[in-house]
């Protein structure tokens, strides 16, 4: 005799396929590559051609968006001879959402038939030599939150119990994304991402304990959706904007103003990589 299921899982069923089920009625068949725009990056959707939006607070049990530079809409749209569904702004742990809250647009995003995850971000620079403005391929990640979003029961229908996060950023798409930016002629680091918790920027003690534990670059995002990105099934390849240098030797840390101005400057070549990338995956 099957074991039922726990309440838990049931309502979160229910939960994923009322939003999936919204989503199919405003926005017509949905792409299976999904992109998240991290903080700064959302104009990316000004250049997409026959779009269809939707604001997330408009979207059942999904939760609004409150940082700086994150819109929180949904939008469909054209890119190339790509079609792609793209969160302009993501949710964060920092803002007061418990880890599946926050990651429930990838639940819903998976529900819809998405296979391939793009997600992007501002994040600061730990490695020597690199600075602000630079582009990262993020090959690896550090969850440093303290939290893990497939903590409590696991739906045996969405993933397995113990994932494995070895090949989280899929080696065959980082190759893509290098040949991309080769053929744009646009640098490309590539580097582990550290994830912490935030809001507060580290102080020089937590950064040098980053680097010493193998750390490129910290942020205050990805690392949840990634692991519930690889716990559903799909691919994932990330990119991380440079925004700051968040390293202990420097004489101050930037402030958000500050990270945020760097963003917009750098955001054109961000778009144009994924401009070109989006239609390769």
């Amino acid at each position: 005799m099957s074991m039922s299921l726990p309440a838990a899982v049931l309502a979160q069923r229910s939960r994923i396929e009322e939003a999936a089920t919204l989503l199919r009625d405003r926005l017509g068949p949905v792409p299976t590559v999904a992109l998240i725009l991290g903080s700064g990056l959302g104009s990316f959707v000004d250049g997409l051609t026959d779009s269809r939006a939707i604001a997330f607070d408009e979207i059942p049990h999904w939760a609004s968006a409150t940082a700086p530079g994150h819109a929180g809409r949904l939008v469909v749209g054209q890119t190339g001879d790509c079609r792609v569904i793209v969160l302009q702004g993501r949710l964060h742990g920092y803002e007061g959402h418990a880890p599946t809250e926050a990651t429930f647009p990838i639940r819903v995003l998976r529900q819809l038939g998405v296979k391939t995850l793009v997600v992007t971000c501002a994040a600061g620079s730990l490695h020597e030599g690199w600075q602000a403005g630079d582009l990262m391929l993020i090959s690896d990640q550090i969850n440093l939150t303290g939290t893990n979003p497939l903590v409590g029961p696991n739906d045996p229908d969405i993933g397995p119990r113990f994932p494995v996060m070895f090949d989280a950023y899929r080696e065959r798409l980082r190759a893509i994304a290098r040949e991309v930016a080769t053929g744009l002629d646009i640098p490309l680091r590539e580097g582990v991402y550290a994830g912490i918790q935030g809001p507060a920027f580290l102080t020089p003690a937590e950064l040098a304990h980053l680097i010493t534990i193998g750390g490129d670059a910290v942020g205050m995002s990805v690392v949840h959706e990634v692991l519930v990105a690889v716990h559903g099934g799909l691919d994932v390849v990330g990119l991380a904007l440079l925004s700051d240098v968040a390293r202990p030797d420097e004489p101050t840390h930037a402030t958000a103003e500050e990270v945020l101005a760097v963003v917009e400057r750098s955001a054109p070549r961000v778009h144009a990589l994924l401009a070109s990338l989006l239609p390769r995956l």
